[in-house]
Protein backbone atom coordinates (compact mmCIF):
# COMPACT_ATOMS: atom_id res chain seq x y z
CA UNK A 1 0.00 0.00 0.00
CA UNK A 2 1.58 3.16 -1.11
CA UNK A 3 1.55 6.41 1.68
CA UNK A 4 -1.24 8.82 2.15
CA UNK A 5 -0.37 11.67 1.04
CA UNK A 6 -1.39 14.14 3.55
CA UNK A 7 -0.22 17.96 1.98
CA UNK A 8 1.13 19.47 -1.22
CA UNK A 9 4.68 20.36 -1.51
CA UNK A 10 5.12 22.59 -4.94
CA UNK A 11 8.25 24.26 -4.23
CA UNK A 12 8.63 26.51 -7.24
CA UNK A 13 4.74 27.66 -6.71
CA UNK A 14 3.08 30.12 -4.06
CA UNK A 15 1.32 28.77 -1.16
CA UNK A 16 -1.67 27.62 -1.87
CA UNK A 17 -4.68 29.97 -2.16
CA UNK A 18 -7.46 27.79 -0.62
CA UNK A 19 -6.84 24.64 1.74
CA UNK A 20 -10.06 22.67 1.92
CA UNK A 21 -10.71 19.47 3.93
CA UNK A 22 -9.25 17.53 0.83
CA UNK A 23 -8.11 19.67 -1.79
CA UNK A 24 -5.85 22.10 -2.33
CA UNK A 25 -5.63 24.95 -4.57
CA UNK A 26 -2.94 27.01 -6.37
CA UNK A 27 -3.67 29.81 -8.60
CA UNK A 28 -2.20 29.48 -11.71
CA UNK A 29 -3.18 33.36 -13.08
CA UNK A 30 -5.53 32.37 -15.98
CA UNK A 31 -6.09 28.98 -14.59
CA UNK A 32 -5.97 26.82 -11.31
CA UNK A 33 -4.54 23.88 -10.30
CA UNK A 34 -6.00 21.30 -7.76
CA UNK A 35 -4.50 19.02 -5.18
CA UNK A 36 -6.77 15.98 -4.45
CA UNK A 37 -5.33 14.82 -1.08
CA UNK A 38 -5.26 11.95 1.05
CA UNK A 39 -6.86 13.15 3.94
CA UNK A 40 -10.49 12.04 5.57
CA UNK A 41 -13.19 13.94 7.36
CA UNK A 42 -15.94 12.44 9.03
CA UNK A 43 -18.13 14.56 11.48
CA UNK A 44 -16.21 17.75 9.66
CA UNK A 45 -13.35 17.09 11.25
CA UNK A 46 -9.76 15.75 9.47
CA UNK A 47 -8.15 12.97 10.78
CA UNK A 48 -4.76 12.69 11.71
CA UNK A 49 -4.02 10.13 9.46
CA UNK A 50 -5.56 9.91 5.54
CA UNK A 51 -6.43 6.92 3.25
CA UNK A 52 -3.57 6.26 0.65
CA UNK A 53 -4.88 6.44 -3.02
CA UNK A 54 -8.10 8.26 -2.13
CA UNK A 55 -7.30 11.58 -3.59
CA UNK A 56 -6.72 9.66 -6.62
CA UNK A 57 -10.21 7.87 -6.40
CA UNK A 58 -11.77 10.98 -6.18
CA UNK A 59 -9.84 13.00 -8.75
CA UNK A 60 -9.63 10.54 -11.60
CA UNK A 61 -13.06 9.14 -10.88
CA UNK A 62 -14.62 12.85 -11.28
CA UNK A 63 -12.67 13.05 -14.42
CA UNK A 64 -14.08 10.59 -15.73
CA UNK A 65 -17.90 11.99 -14.70
CA UNK A 66 -16.82 15.35 -16.25
CA UNK A 67 -15.85 13.47 -19.52
CA UNK A 68 -18.96 11.88 -19.75
CA UNK A 69 -21.87 14.53 -18.78
CA UNK A 70 -20.13 17.28 -20.98
CA UNK A 71 -22.87 16.83 -23.26
CA UNK A 72 -25.10 18.35 -20.78
CA UNK A 73 -23.31 20.43 -18.51
CA UNK A 74 -19.84 22.95 -19.51
CA UNK A 75 -17.42 21.80 -16.13
CA UNK A 76 -14.14 23.04 -15.35
CA UNK A 77 -11.55 20.45 -16.49
CA UNK A 78 -9.10 21.80 -18.77
CA UNK A 79 -6.89 18.55 -18.32
CA UNK A 80 -6.04 15.89 -15.80
CA UNK A 81 -3.16 14.41 -18.26
CA UNK A 82 -0.23 14.50 -15.48
CA UNK A 83 2.50 15.14 -17.93
CA UNK A 84 0.32 18.17 -19.75
CA UNK A 85 -0.02 19.54 -15.95
CA UNK A 86 3.84 18.87 -14.92
CA UNK A 87 4.95 21.14 -17.77
CA UNK A 88 2.73 23.98 -17.01
CA UNK A 89 3.40 23.78 -13.36
CA UNK A 90 7.40 23.18 -13.96
CA UNK A 91 7.20 21.66 -10.92
CA UNK A 92 6.33 18.02 -9.95
CA UNK A 93 6.79 14.83 -7.30
CA UNK A 94 5.53 11.28 -8.41
CA UNK A 95 3.36 11.70 -5.64
CA UNK A 96 0.90 13.78 -7.17
CA UNK A 97 0.30 11.35 -10.05
CA UNK A 98 -3.22 11.27 -10.65
CA UNK A 99 -4.22 14.14 -8.00
CA UNK A 100 -4.17 16.74 -10.42
CA UNK A 101 -6.80 18.82 -12.18
CA UNK A 102 -5.53 22.01 -14.22
CA UNK A 103 -9.01 23.76 -14.19
CA UNK A 104 -10.94 27.18 -15.21
CA UNK A 105 -11.71 29.42 -12.75
CA UNK A 106 -15.07 30.33 -11.60
CA UNK A 107 -16.90 32.07 -8.92
CA UNK A 108 -18.64 29.52 -7.00
CA UNK A 109 -22.52 29.60 -6.43
CA UNK A 110 -23.21 30.04 -3.15
CA UNK A 111 -25.61 27.01 -2.90
CA UNK A 112 -25.05 23.38 -2.76
CA UNK A 113 -27.07 21.19 -5.57
CA UNK A 114 -28.16 17.90 -4.06
CA UNK A 115 -30.17 15.45 -6.03
CA UNK A 116 -31.88 12.59 -3.83
CA UNK A 117 -33.40 9.55 -4.99
CA UNK A 118 -33.79 7.94 -1.75
CA UNK A 119 -34.79 8.55 1.49
CA UNK A 120 -31.30 7.98 3.62
CA UNK A 121 -29.06 10.37 6.34
CA UNK A 122 -30.10 13.86 7.15
CA UNK A 123 -33.44 13.40 4.83
CA UNK A 124 -34.69 10.63 6.81
CA UNK A 125 -33.76 12.22 10.14
CA UNK A 126 -35.89 15.56 8.60
CA UNK A 127 -38.48 13.19 7.30
CA UNK A 128 -39.37 12.09 10.54
CA UNK A 129 -39.13 15.21 12.71
CA UNK A 130 -41.35 16.85 10.12
CA UNK A 131 -43.88 13.97 10.44
CA UNK A 132 -43.45 14.27 6.13
CA UNK A 133 -41.82 16.78 4.70
CA UNK A 134 -38.59 17.80 3.80
CA UNK A 135 -37.13 21.32 2.30
CA UNK A 136 -40.72 22.01 2.29
CA UNK A 137 -42.07 19.30 -0.19
CA UNK A 138 -44.58 16.46 1.08
CA UNK A 139 -43.88 13.31 0.39
CA UNK A 140 -45.63 10.06 1.02
CA UNK A 141 -46.33 8.59 4.59
CA UNK A 142 -44.89 6.02 6.00
CA UNK A 143 -41.78 5.84 4.13
CA UNK A 144 -38.76 4.07 5.42
CA UNK A 145 -35.26 4.40 6.13
CA UNK A 146 -33.51 3.95 2.73
CA UNK A 147 -37.01 3.65 0.87
CA UNK A 148 -37.09 5.08 -3.01
CA UNK A 149 -38.87 8.34 -3.22
CA UNK A 150 -41.54 8.22 -6.05
CA UNK A 151 -39.59 10.36 -8.20
CA UNK A 152 -35.75 12.27 -7.44
CA UNK A 153 -36.26 15.75 -5.54
CA UNK A 154 -33.74 18.48 -5.34
CA UNK A 155 -32.70 19.53 -1.99
CA UNK A 156 -30.50 22.27 -2.26
CA UNK A 157 -28.17 23.79 0.97
CA UNK A 158 -26.29 26.82 1.75
CA UNK A 159 -22.51 25.92 1.22
CA UNK A 160 -21.83 27.37 4.84
CA UNK A 161 -17.72 28.78 4.59
CA UNK A 162 -17.43 26.54 8.26
CA UNK A 163 -19.78 24.26 10.09
CA UNK A 164 -22.66 22.51 8.49
CA UNK A 165 -24.60 23.81 5.78
CA UNK A 166 -28.24 24.43 6.03
CA UNK A 167 -31.21 23.41 4.22
CA UNK A 168 -32.92 25.33 1.82
CA UNK A 169 -36.50 25.30 0.71
CA UNK A 170 -36.93 26.33 -2.99
CA UNK A 171 -38.51 29.24 -2.34
CA UNK A 172 -34.90 30.57 -0.28
CA UNK A 173 -32.87 29.14 -3.00
CA UNK A 174 -34.60 31.33 -5.76
CA UNK A 175 -34.06 34.32 -3.16
CA UNK A 176 -30.61 33.41 -2.78
CA UNK A 177 -29.53 32.90 -6.47
CA UNK A 178 -32.79 34.47 -8.44
CA UNK A 179 -35.45 32.56 -10.44
CA UNK A 180 -33.89 31.92 -13.48
CA UNK A 181 -30.36 30.06 -12.33
CA UNK A 182 -32.27 28.04 -9.94
CA UNK A 183 -34.58 26.74 -12.28
CA UNK A 184 -30.91 25.78 -14.77
CA UNK A 185 -29.21 24.51 -11.11
CA UNK A 186 -32.38 22.05 -10.46
CA UNK A 187 -32.81 20.94 -13.98
CA UNK A 188 -29.44 20.69 -14.40
CA UNK A 189 -28.88 18.54 -11.29
CA UNK A 190 -31.82 16.21 -11.49
CA UNK A 191 -30.40 15.32 -14.72
CA UNK A 192 -27.07 14.49 -14.20
CA UNK A 193 -28.46 12.68 -11.56
CA UNK A 194 -30.82 10.46 -13.33
CA UNK A 195 -28.69 9.93 -16.32
CA UNK A 196 -25.74 8.67 -13.45
CA UNK A 197 -28.31 6.48 -11.24
CA UNK A 198 -29.23 4.67 -14.77
CA UNK A 199 -25.83 4.33 -15.78
CA UNK A 200 -24.28 2.83 -12.25
CA UNK A 201 -27.55 0.70 -12.09
CA UNK A 202 -25.58 -1.15 -15.07
CA UNK A 203 -22.77 -2.05 -12.64
CA UNK A 204 -24.72 -3.36 -9.79
CA UNK A 205 -24.98 0.11 -7.68
CA UNK A 206 -27.42 2.51 -6.46
CA UNK A 207 -27.09 6.09 -6.67
CA UNK A 208 -28.82 7.35 -3.13
CA UNK A 209 -27.78 10.41 -3.37
CA UNK A 210 -25.22 13.21 -4.42
CA UNK A 211 -24.19 16.60 -4.56
CA UNK A 212 -23.14 19.38 -7.23
CA UNK A 213 -20.90 22.54 -7.39
CA UNK A 214 -21.05 24.90 -9.91
CA UNK A 215 -19.25 28.30 -10.69
CA UNK A 216 -20.41 31.16 -12.59
CA UNK A 217 -17.65 32.17 -15.56
CA UNK A 218 -18.11 34.99 -18.57
CA UNK A 219 -19.57 32.26 -20.83
CA UNK A 220 -22.31 31.13 -18.11
CA UNK A 221 -22.43 28.46 -15.38
CA UNK A 222 -20.22 25.28 -15.28
CA UNK A 223 -19.74 22.19 -13.09
CA UNK A 224 -17.01 22.78 -10.87
CA UNK A 225 -15.42 20.90 -8.11
CA UNK A 226 -15.87 17.24 -8.00
CA UNK A 227 -18.30 14.89 -9.77
CA UNK A 228 -20.41 11.91 -8.21
CA UNK A 229 -17.39 10.42 -6.35
CA UNK A 230 -17.90 8.34 -3.02
CA UNK A 231 -16.90 12.07 -0.62
CA UNK A 232 -19.93 13.65 -2.65
CA UNK A 233 -22.38 10.67 -3.31
CA UNK A 234 -23.97 7.86 -1.30
CA UNK A 235 -23.50 4.45 -3.38
CA UNK A 236 -25.29 1.09 -2.41
CA UNK A 237 -24.85 -2.37 -3.45
CA UNK A 238 -27.85 -3.35 -5.40
CA UNK A 239 -27.32 -6.81 -3.79
CA UNK A 240 -27.35 -5.70 -0.05
CA UNK A 241 -30.04 -3.13 -0.12
CA UNK A 242 -32.61 -4.01 2.27
CA UNK A 243 -34.84 -0.86 3.26
CA UNK A 244 -35.65 -0.14 6.39
CA UNK A 245 -32.63 0.71 7.83
CA UNK A 246 -29.10 2.23 7.13
CA UNK A 247 -27.52 0.76 4.32
CA UNK A 248 -23.54 0.28 3.75
CA UNK A 249 -22.57 2.63 1.61
CA UNK A 250 -19.12 3.41 -0.71
CA UNK A 251 -17.85 5.74 1.07
CA UNK A 252 -16.18 6.82 4.63
CA UNK A 253 -18.82 4.47 6.81
CA UNK A 254 -15.77 2.39 8.69
CA UNK A 255 -14.55 5.50 9.84
CA UNK A 256 -17.84 7.41 11.28
CA UNK A 257 -18.59 3.83 12.80
CA UNK A 258 -15.00 3.75 14.18
CA UNK A 259 -15.07 7.01 15.75
CA UNK A 260 -18.60 6.57 17.29
CA UNK A 261 -17.53 3.00 18.82
CA UNK A 262 -14.52 5.49 20.92
CA UNK A 263 -17.41 7.96 21.84
CA UNK A 264 -15.43 10.39 19.65
CA UNK A 265 -17.04 14.25 20.49
CA UNK A 266 -16.76 15.52 17.03
CA UNK A 267 -14.07 18.04 17.79
CA UNK A 268 -10.89 18.93 16.61
CA UNK A 269 -8.26 17.58 16.65
CA UNK A 270 -9.06 14.28 14.69
CA UNK A 271 -7.53 11.16 15.67
CA UNK A 272 -5.05 8.66 14.02
CA UNK A 273 -7.59 5.82 12.84
CA UNK A 274 -6.29 2.43 13.09
CA UNK A 275 -4.43 0.53 9.89
CA UNK A 276 -7.83 -2.12 9.52
CA UNK A 277 -9.71 0.40 9.52
CA UNK A 278 -7.58 2.83 6.96
CA UNK A 279 -7.16 -0.47 4.99
CA UNK A 280 -11.22 -1.11 4.85
CA UNK A 281 -11.89 2.29 3.76
CA UNK A 282 -9.22 2.07 1.14
CA UNK A 283 -10.82 -0.91 -0.12
CA UNK A 284 -14.10 0.61 -0.16
CA UNK A 285 -13.23 3.52 -2.34
CA UNK A 286 -10.83 1.17 -4.80
CA UNK A 287 -14.21 -1.00 -4.97
CA UNK A 288 -16.39 1.84 -6.13
CA UNK A 289 -13.76 3.88 -8.34
CA UNK A 290 -13.34 0.05 -10.24
CA UNK A 291 -16.89 -0.88 -10.67
CA UNK A 292 -18.32 2.88 -12.32
CA UNK A 293 -15.22 2.94 -14.64
CA UNK A 294 -14.45 -0.18 -15.31
CA UNK A 295 -10.88 -0.61 -14.44
CA UNK A 296 -8.71 -0.78 -11.91
CA UNK A 297 -7.21 2.51 -10.06
CA UNK A 298 -4.28 3.44 -12.35
CA UNK A 299 -1.18 4.42 -9.90
CA UNK A 300 -2.31 2.83 -7.41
Amino acid sequence: MTEALLTSTLTQLPAPKGVGKVRELYDLGEELLIVTTDRISAFDVIMANGIPDKGRVLNLMSAYWFEKFSDECPNHVITTEDDAIAERVGDWHPSLAGRCTLARKATPVKMECVARGYLAGSLYKEYRQSGGSVHGLALPEGLRDGDRLPEPIFTPATKAESGHDENLSWTQAVDLVGYEAAVWLRDTTLTIYERAAEEVARHGLILADTKFEFGETADGIIWIDEALTPDSSRYWNTETYAPGGPQPSYDKQFVRDYLESIGFDKQPPGPALPDDIVAKTREKYLEAYARIVGQPLPCS
